[in-house]
């Protein structure tokens, strides 16, 4: 039995149980400790009311005695004291045992009542000599339990025992309805706590078996009812949103397929007529029907542009897949610096065209790989559609704490119609049907700025160019 309760307790077992049964236990635990206490309490408070009102009494037996010359004088006088008492009843004198003490602590003669004489302890030797006051303690004599009081006198002492077996039992019958009712109401609060505990525990059921039924049926939508204000209802809140969350998630998975793949068509079909169309010349015997030079560069010059455009294409698409998860780890970067190796880049891309910076200091906790794309994928979108001679102004400013980089250029500007959806993943202006490009370069310098805690604007410049902005926020120099 021992064993069987060491190993209910074992930590790996309490953690393999049930959340009803450890309320369940914890509950039945808990009343258990209570009723002990309040058991323990209630016998040891009965049990020094009962000895305090035994002692009292024979305490008056005890001086009583100490009045008389003999204990059998002593004897008669309690019992006749009792007779003349309307309250007692004469059993209170019966079963008395009564012993004189000289001096030095040695009895006059034997005990006097129905039991031998009463042991003589140090106690009542140091009371005999008047060393210690008066008192009562616990004796044996033979097989019975007594209590004696001690009171002195000039002689020496005189000693009155009565027996305590009827405390005893009464002690021992209230022990036993404690533990008793103890075992009842540690059952009673199992029952109790069970019941409880399921009540309680209901809510959380219903969000397992919502999770559940989620995890079966890849249902997103199915939301888990809730009701209340307390931690279950914020658990279940908590569910739904998390559940919407996957379901944007999804969603703008989705559409990111269904997009890629439209997207796609296009120059893979194209690509593919080109290489068919190359296919079928190289087996031709016909003369007549053989690409000439000309064309044959010009169609290999239209593959590797569509090789390269559909390469671009499949990058972008990996960076917009990504979503909100970067592995790289944030550093404390400068802006400028970002800003600086981006403009390096673009260079090759762009020989005759000029790219003006005007920069604040600006340090900003960052990715820098994620950062620099971005900013690339802005001065790429300027050079782009500036003349091939024209100027791209790049202009880094702090407020408060944000800090702003805002790329102008000098081409036509952005269409107002377009405006609010530039953003947009594969938008195209119809203007831009004819150029290079995805559509995907400034919806990824949206999710930059986004996973940096920023955002981004578009405008036309004053000067009738694009004004594309991002702003992030600057590192806390503080932290």
């Amino acid at each position: 039995m021992t064993g069987r309760i060491r190993r209910l307790f074992r930590p790996h077992h309490w953690a393999d149980m049930s959340l009803r049964s450890r309320l369940t236990m914890m509950a039945a635990g808990a009343v258990a400790v209570a009723v002990i206490g309040v058991a323990s309490a209630s016998w040891l408070l009965v049990r020094a009311k009962l000895y305090q009102q035994f002692d009292t009494e024979l305490h008056s037996y005890a001086q009583l005695a100490a009045t008389t010359k003999t204990p059998a004088d002593a004897l008669t006088t309690l019992r006749e004291t009792d007779r003349r008492d309307a309250s007692a009843g004469p059993e209170h004198s019966a079963g008395l045992v009564v012993q004189f003490l000289t001096s030095d602590g040695n009895a006059t003669g034997p005990g006097v009542g129905a039991f031998a004489g009463i042991p003589i302890t140090g106690q009542a030797r140091q009371i005999a000599h008047g060393q210690v006051p008066d008192g009562s303690e616990a004796v044996q004599i033979g097989h019975d339990h007594f209590r004696v009081w001690t009171v002195h006198t000039a002689s020496g002492a005189a000693q009155v025992a009565r027996g305590s077996e009827a405390i005893d039992d009464t002690l021992a019958q209230l022990g036993l309805y404690h533990v008793l009712i103890g075992v009842v109401g540690v059952a009673g609060a199992a029952v109790v706590g069970r019941a409880v505990a399921r009540a309680a525990l209901r809510p959380v059921d219903l969000l397992t078996a919502g999770a559940e039924r989620v995890a079966r049926t890849q249902d997103l939508t199915a939301e888990i009812p809730v009701s209340g204000k307390g931690e279950i209802a914020r658990l279940s809140d908590a569910f739904n949103s998390m559940l919407s969350a996957l379901a944007d998630s999804r969603a703008a998975q989705r559409r990111l397929v269904e997009d890629a793949g439209h997207e796609l068509r296009t120059p893979l079909t194209s690509l593919r007529n080109n290489v068919e169309l190359l296919i079928h010349e190289s087996t031709q015997t016909d003369p007549a029907k053989v690409l000439s030079s000309v064309d044959k560069s010009r169609l290999l010059n239209d593959l590797d542009l569509q090789t390269i455009e559909l390469t671009t294409l499949i990058g972008e698409l990996v960076e917009l897949s990504k979503e909100d998860t970067a592995p790289e780890p944030l550093e404390l970067l400068q802006l400028a610096d970002v800003v600086g190796s981006a403009v390096e880049r673009v260079r090759p891309r762009a020989p005759a065209m000029r790219f003006e910076t005007a920069m604040d200091r600006a340090e900003v906790l960052g990715r820098p790989v994620s950062l620099e794309r971005a900013v690339l994928n802005l001065l790429d979108n300027a050079a782009k559609w500036g003349p091939s001679t024209g100027t791209v102004h790049i202009v880094v400013r702090t407020d408060g704490e944000l800090a702003t980089l805002t790329v102008i250029d000098e081409g036509p500007g952005i269409p107002d119609d377009d405006l609010p959806h530039v953003f947009e993943r594969f938008h195209r202006a119809d203007s831009a049907r004819s150029m290079p490009g995805s559509g995907l370069g400034l919806a990824i310098v949206e999710q930059v700025a986004k996973l940096h805690g920023g955002g981004v604007h578009a405008t036309r410049a004053d000067s009738g160019g694009a004004e594309v902005s991002m702003t992030l926020r600057l590192a806390d120099r503080d932290s």
